[in-house]
């Protein structure tokens, strides 16, 4: 029942009629549902033309933690006529999964012409390289995750009173960004309003996949004192569409304030990937409204609908 279970919701992800908000509902459907089936069905949004989902397919593998799906991303990073934020998005799945065996395909990118990839292949490097010679010494250093999410670079065990020594960190552009990184999720591990603003000045910094990583992190964090930082960087038309777009999600994800209509105003975009980054950032907003328990909720009814679809 299981197996037919994944079928379903695999076939409702490629299905051509289906819209980009269920095509996301039921990416992340197979990526809970887990195992080497749903995992082939996520290598199919790699036939996908957007790039938005094609990154989204990348994030969830690397969030599996299944080696099965190793090939396919290696696949991906290296095909120079992807997206770069989808390669980009796929070193970091490698990173994530953290298997040695993809150091040498890491390390051949680590110089890409695309910085945002090159930068990503360095911090994943960084991370298996930190999982082969710290973790055991560490473990008891690393603060739980309340996001369940596996991280690029580990967070430390840190309190609020050490929010000023990590914003320090976070915003000196001469430390390795893998530093950086591990300040970053320290600090969104301690929460509050004075973590998110401390966070929310690294939307200025000069690395755009770190800008990235911050609106990524403000959205799960999903406190409105951010609100007016996302929305300023959003407003910006020469900012990489790539921190654009998850600025945009994050605002989907705090679902507050002012969040839908910003999100109404860049709902037609120039950038196609801000443009359906908004339209998903929607959907999300009405989820977290509604009060479902679960954004995957709806799946169901999209399960019902491929037989007659």
């Amino acid at each position: 029942m299981e197996d037919n279970f994944v079928n379903i919701i695999g076939e409702q992800f490629v299905n051509e009629s289906s819209s980009l908000s269920d095509k996301f509902r039921a990416l992340f459907a197979l990526k809970n549902a887990g195992g080497n089936q749903a995992i082939d069905w996520i290598c199919k949004g790699f036939e996908h033309k957007s790039a938005l989902l094609k990154h989204e397919c990348a994030y969830c593998l690397g969030q599996m933690q299944n080696e099965y799906a190793i090939p396919m991303l290696i696949s991906v990073l290296s095909d120079k006529l992807q997206d770069p934020m989808v390669r980009h998005e796929a070193a970091e799945a490698l990173g994530a999964i953290g298997s040695p065996d993809v150091i040498n395909i890491l390390t051949q990118y680590k110089d890409d012409s695309q910085v945002e990839v090159a930068e990503t292949c360095e911090i994943a490097l960084e991370r298996i390289k930190w999982l082969q010679e710290n973790e055991r010494n560490e473990k008891d250093k690393i603060s739980t995750n309340p996001y369940n999410s596996v991280d690029p670079a580990p967070p430390e065990v840190v309190t609020e009173a050490d929010v000023v020594s990590l914003r320090n960190t976070l915003l000196d552009e001469s430390l390795a960004l893998f530093k950086r990184y591990r300040a970053l999720f320290s600090l969104r591990n301690i929460g509050g309003v004075s973590a998110v603003l401390a966070i929310a000045e690294g939307l200025k910094c000069k690395s755009a996949l770190f800008r990235h990583e911050i609106a990524y992190v403000l959205g799960q964090m999903q406190n409105e004192a951010c609100v007016a930082h996302l929305k300023q960087c959003l407003e910006k038309s020469n900012e990489s569409a790539m921190v654009r777009h998850e600025c945009a999600e994050a605002l989907g994800a705090i679902a507050k304030g002012d969040c839908r209509k910003i999100l109404e105003t860049f709902v037609n975009d120039r950038e196609e990937v801000v443009k359906e980054s908004c339209i998903v950032a929607l959907d999300m907003h009405d989820h977290e409204v509604s009060n479902d328990l679960e954004y995957t909720k709806t799946v169901d009814r999209m399960a019902n609908c491929v037989p007659s679809c």
